[in-house]
């Protein structure tokens, strides 16, 4: 038959709609959901002296490092030895995602679950190990395991392997965005009709002493060692860098005739996404946010949602002097005299930030916020920087009957990205 001639499938011919029902987070302000949602509601700072290697001789000494967590709950020690820490905690948040929905991959629905998850720098600690062995031992003394440890993309495809889904599994990376980026494309997935079900979300585990070393060198990291909990600081004046951050944050996204099929507990609706990339300068945001403002107004375009509308933007905001003002000029350029009307939350001051994992437990903290009606507070926002005067919900969360939110992420390279959340409504 001519190909031309084949009969193909008949494309959707309305837009799905896309739903969050399951929930996983691993983050140095807890290990669950739940614990994660409380801490950030009760404004409790997971940042503190570095525990995971000697940082003595680095100017940075302070990460927001996950506590308590011992792989070996979650996977087989022949398993935990043939994986990175990045992999480790993909693999914790997602089991805990899966069971969070009650939602199992089966023979029947395998080819109907996707994975597309983001990293920005994938297994590192394998990377500085495997480096110093050569250098020390020879190349033969290098590990057959180093290359399937390291690349980025085996987050995604050890949860494949791990939870049988054989649908369309990707790696998206995209710096700071990755996470954000990946939900992006799982909700496109889903919306055209291709899946059923995608795992999405992030995870980062670059909490290492080159990868601390090369942040720092750039000038980029905190140095307030003495006071950690009072490191992080968005759109404060007395700011002087992010803090690192590591962790994963996974979300079960579903096609929404399908989790009502089943019973399922939806916490938000994503209904808006949009990408664009600032095409300036490795690190530096385009002048005046440009390309952070065009991101959101192509993520409310997709949702048909009015700025008036929007009442919650989970920020990008990692506690650099750039990119907070860039970020709040970009949202005065989308929102006008309105964003003055917002509650914007910079739940990084919490958590430190984790890098390509940042918007996986942002989109949760998102959720979570639509879901409840609170909006978690900004810490140690004590002398607000006048270029940065919008209300961030400084010091305690603040009850809102939140209806739609956005999560905003971006990228070293100029990635930018927004997902719009709305709670969920049948109608």
């Amino acid at each position: 038959m001519n190909p031309e001639t084949v009969p193909m499938p008949a494309q959707p011919t309305s837009r799905r709609r896309v739903v969050i029902t399951g929930l996983g987070a691993l983050t140095p302000i807890g290990n669950s959901p739940t614990e994660f949602w409380q801490s950030l509601l009760a404004g409790r700072s997971g940042i503190g002296p570095i525990t995971l290697f000697d940082a003595s001789r680095h100017d940075c000494r302070i990460a927001g490092e996950v506590k308590g967590f011992d792989p070996l709950d979650y996977l087989e020690r022949k398993d935990v030895k043939r994986t990175d820490r990045f992999v480790h905690l993909a693999l914790a948040a997602t089991q805990q995602a899966l069971e969070d929905a009650q939602f199992q991959i089966t023979d029947l629905n395998a080819e109907q679950v996707g994975v597309i998850l983001g990293t920005g720098i994938g297994g590192i600690r394998v990377l500085e190990e495997q480096q110093t062995i050569y250098l020390q031992r020879g190349p033969d003394r290098c590990s057959p395991f180093m290359v399937p440890m390291m690349i980025a993309n085996m987050a995604a495809g050890q949860l494949a392997i791990h939870f049988g889904a054989k649908g369309p599994n990707s790696c998206t990376v995209t710096a700071c965005a990755s996470s954000s980026n990946a939900i992006g494309d799982a909700f496109r997935l889903i919306q055209r009709g291709e899946v059923q079900a995608v795992i999405t979300g992030g995870t980062e585990a670059a909490v290492t002493p080159l990868s601390m070393a090369g942040f720092s060198a750039m000038k980029a990291l905190s140095t307030r060692n003495d006071d950690p909990e009072k490191a992080c600081r968005p759109f404060d004046r007395d700011r002087d860098g992010f803090v690192m951050g590591e962790g994963a944050g996974i979300l079960l996204l579903e096609e929404l005739e399908h989790a009502c099929a089943r019973g399922a507990k939806i916490y938000a609706e994503i209904v808006g996404y949009g990408l664009t990339c600032d095409a300036h300068h490795m690190t530096n945001p385009a002048p005046g946010g440009e390309g952070a403002a065009r991101a959101m107004r192509l993520a409310l375009k997709d949702a048909g949602i009015p700025v008036q509308a929007v009442q919650y933007i989970n920020a990008h905001a990692t506690s650099t002097n750039a990119g907070d003002i860039a970020e709040v000029q970009a949202i005065k350029s989308v929102f006008g005299e309105y964003a003055r009307a917002l509650a914007i939350s910079a739940t990084k001051s919490m958590t430190g930030h984790l890098l390509g994992g940042s918007g996986g437990i942002a989109t949760i903290a998102t959720a979570l916020a639509v879901h409840h009606g609170w909006a978690p507070p900004t810490l140690n926002l004590e002398n607000p920087d006048p270029e940065c005067d919008l209300d961030f919900v400084p010091h305690t969360a603040r009850q809102l009957p939140l209806q739609v939110a956005l999560v905003n992420a971006f990228g070293f390279g100029g990635h930018n990205v927004t997902l719009v959340l709305r709670r969920y409504s049948p109608a």
